[in-house]
């Protein structure tokens, strides 16, 4: 009989290092040749599709709709209100399944790769410019959902103290600036429609 294959919360199976006092050791052994790391690309490709489409859907479509119709303020609160509820949603479903659909936790173990890669290395020291460069670049880039994933300690750790700070920093920060683009985008269209 062969080892039974443990799933672990990760789609990906990131390996977890434990410094020694000279050498960094594998807590895990994995034999690349007989990893099974495609196995979660399905669930991964499914989890990244559906977040893409449905942040298309919310960004793209029925925010400009919303500042359209309602105006910078009404609008701009409406749609702020919708995606303070949409995200904490997904954290919690996010937190409720245990599986990184998105590649997050494979990403923040990335932050710590002792390996040879030049690569991978690179990414790795990016990933440790610390929280405050990670947390404008994904608040601009993505929404409180992303960043909050990202930057908190531990896998599907829930909402403390400092994971609602982020959020509500997040929040605001993405939804300011999302409510600008689209007003400025909506007010170009107008005039441009006259």
């Amino acid at each position: 009989m062969g080892k039974q294959h443990q799933a672990v919360p990760s789609v990906l199976d990131p390996v977890r290092y434990e410094e020694t006092s000279a050498t960094v050791v594998s807590q895990e052994v994995i034999d690349v040749s007989q990893a099974r790391w495609w196995v979660g690309l399905p669930e991964l490709a499914t989890g990244f599709c559906s977040n893409a489409a449905l942040n298309f859907a919310f960004d793209w479509l029925l925010y400009p709709f919303v500042i359209f119709k309602f105006g910078l303020l009404w609008g701009g609160l409406t749609m702020s209100l919708a995606s303070f509820v949409s995200c904490i949603g997904l954290l919690w479903l996010y937190d409720l399944l245990k599986r990184d659909w998105l590649g997050i936790e494979a990403v923040k173990a990335l932050r710590d790769y002792p390996g040879k890669s030049a690569i991978r290395r690179v990414l790795s020291r990016s990933l440790r410019w610390g929280d405050g460069p990670a947390f404008v670049l994904l608040s601009f880039y993505f929404d409180p959902f992303v960043t909050v994933a990202y930057m908190r300690r531990g896998q599907f750790a829930g909402m403390r103290r400092r994971e609602w700070i982020i959020f509500v920093g997040s929040w605001a920060i993405s939804n300011g600036w999302w409510i600008m683009a689209c007003y400025g985008g909506v007010s170009v269209l107008r005039w441009v429609v006259r």
